[in-house]
């Protein structure tokens, strides 16, 4: 592992030094600097001429500010010869941005991609991307991986006997039906309709959950709309305890808070692609990682080994 050289982002400092510790490799130092016109300036202090480069930064809030640091990480590496570099996102937050769903509306999960190659990525390592036809947007590599193992790992270790994997939508089904197959429970999901100022109502519960002990599964929680809509319409069909799981927990505005007020509501699951602030911190939130699984790719990508045998789900 002597050729590889990581670097990490403002947002990727705390992933990239537990991930270089599974690797059993240095972070390298960079400096990020803000000049007077509020221009950033990135520089790697670490020679990388002809070194397969990974650097690491999250699409996290500020989301603007971390994009433009990767951007000109990239750009630098490039500039110093790096043999190869790969942008490693752990939550890539544009790909939400997926399709033109309003007249005269930006498709920035594109753009974004775009960027990344235009600055200088050869490849991406990303986990969970919000809709599969994300991955087409980029004309480099794309690997991305899943954090079903993780998870499934962590809820294996409960009494799963009476337990149904419940997705919010049809759009998640198929995960939550990989998922639920990984634990042997059956699965349901809900009928969501989705409305302006992102207000979510879901209509009824595909799935038999009356008396059931439920793992909700999503691929993000944000403002928590979408799990509170789910919850209601769980009491209303009468469940036992709930469980809410997902990948990237962005947990914005309160949403830990509320989630976890709801008695029913046992524990909240995410994993560490998005860096959890102390305010979002609560006795029911539970953060695996999955810096070891974004090691194992790095390891492959630079080995030249396949990674999508290592992250598939059975």
């Amino acid at each position: 592992m002597n050729e590889i050289a990581v670097f990490a982002g403002t947002a990727g400092v705390e992933f990239a030094t537990e991930m270089c510790a599974e690797l059993g490799v240095e972070l390298k130092p960079s400096r990020i600097q803000r000049f007077a016109n509020d221009c950033l300036e990135a520089q790697l202090l670490t020679n990388c001429r002809q070194r397969d480069v990974f650097i690491v930064q999250p699409l996290v809030a500020p989301v603007q500010e971390n994009l433009m640091e990767l951007l000109l990480m990239i750009d630098a590496a490039r500039g110093a010869s790096a043999g190869r570099i790969t942008a490693v996102i752990p939550h890539y937050s544009y790909a939400r941005s997926d399709k033109k769903d309003a007249p005269r509306i930006s498709i920035g999960g594109r753009l974004v991609a775009d960027l990344l190659k235009s600055s200088g990525a050869d490849r991406v390592l990303t986990m969970t991307l919000h809709s599969p036809q994300v991955q087409a947007f980029f004309r480099v590599p794309v690997d991305q991986l899943h954090a079903l193992n993780e998870l499934a790992e962590h809820f294996r270790q409960d009494d799963l006997s009476n337990t149904i994997v419940v997705s919010p939508d049809l759009g998640n089904a198929k995960t939550a039906t990989t998922f639920s197959r990984m634990l042997g429970t059956p699965v349901a999901a809900g009928a969501k309709q989705r409305f302006e100022n992102d207000q979510v109502r879901i209509t009824s519960m595909i799935g038999d959950v009356k008396g059931k002990d439920v793992i909700v599964l999503d691929d993000e929680i944000a403002n928590g709309s979408t799990i509170l809509e789910v919850l209601r319409l769980l009491a209303d069909e009468g469940v036992g305890s709930v469980k809410v799981a997902c990948t990237h927990g962005i947990l914005s505005n309160g949403a830990v808070q509320r989630i976890a007020a709801i008695p029913a509501v046992t524990e909240i699951v995410c994993t560490n692609t998005v860096p959890i602030a102390d305010e979002k911190r609560d006795p029911k939130l539970t953060v695996l990682t999955v810096a070891p699984a974004f090691a194992k790719a790095i390891h492959h990508i630079h080995t030249g080994e396949s990674v999508s045998a290592l992250f598939n789900a059975p």
